[in-house]
């Protein structure tokens, strides 16, 4: 099964719940399109004020993977519908960019997942050259290519390459469980009856450690 498989089976609350150490990107990058949900390895570039590192970026793309820009967080738009188009064209999961975006007549209906900090409508100016595939920094968190983007209507989380389908694979026991939970409470469970609060409220209250978990 593919990571894509995998994270539509979870969400990223269940992906933060199983991995603590979870990249969250900050909530100021919000999704300016039809569709918050994707989830790809990140192809990265750093092109604060410039447009055309974007479009090296998506040239350098492939089908599933989503486009990480740091634009430094300026305001100024560094993609719109004509690179919106060309990101669909070639099969892509997503654009995020730390930074501005315009053209949202076209980009609000776009079911690719599309990310920005800002919305503007004057083009950064597309002149110098920029590196792709270097770490960057998105959202607040660090970004290396080829880490796994996962986006959904609670948030975006950054996870390493190496232990995403791990993570993935944790996120959604944490989902089997929360169903657990779910049908207990709708057969008329009470909210003690699926979580350890009487031996926790003991624990705490004597100075020992203890963890707030479910029983069911």
């Amino acid at each position: 099964m593919s990571l894509a498989d995998l994270a539509r089976q979870v969400d990223t609350t269940a992906i933060c719940d199983a991995d603590r150490s979870a990249r969250v990107v900050s909530a100021d990058l919000r999704c300016r399109s039809a569709n918050p949900t994707m989830c790809g390895p990140a192809v990265t570039v750093h092109c604060p004020d410039d447009l055309f590192g974007v479009v090296q970026a998506i040239e350098a793309a492939r089908p599933g993977d989503v486009v990480v820009v740091d634009g430094g967080g300026h305001p100024v738009a560094l993609a719109g519908e004509i690179f919106t188009r060309a990101a669909l064209g070639k099969g892509l999961a997503g654009i995020v960019v730390d930074g501005g975006y315009r053209d949202l007549g076209f980009v609000s209906a776009c079911p690719l997942p599309v990310y920005s900090r800002h919305v503007h409508p004057s083009a950064a100016a597309g002149q110098r050259l920029a590196t792709v595939g270097e770490p960057v920094t998105c959202g607040g968190v660090t970004v290396h290519q080829g880490d796994v983007v996962v986006a959904d209507r609670e948030g975006m989380v950054v996870l390493d390459a190496a232990t995403a389908e791990e993570t993935l694979l944790a996120a959604a026991k944490v989902k089997e469980l929360e169903a657990r939970v779910i049908a207990a409470l709708e057969a008329g469970g009470a909210l003690g009856d699926c979580v350890n609060s009487a031996e926790h409220a003991r624990l705490l209250a004597a100075g020992e450690p203890s963890t707030l978990r479910f029983t069911v």
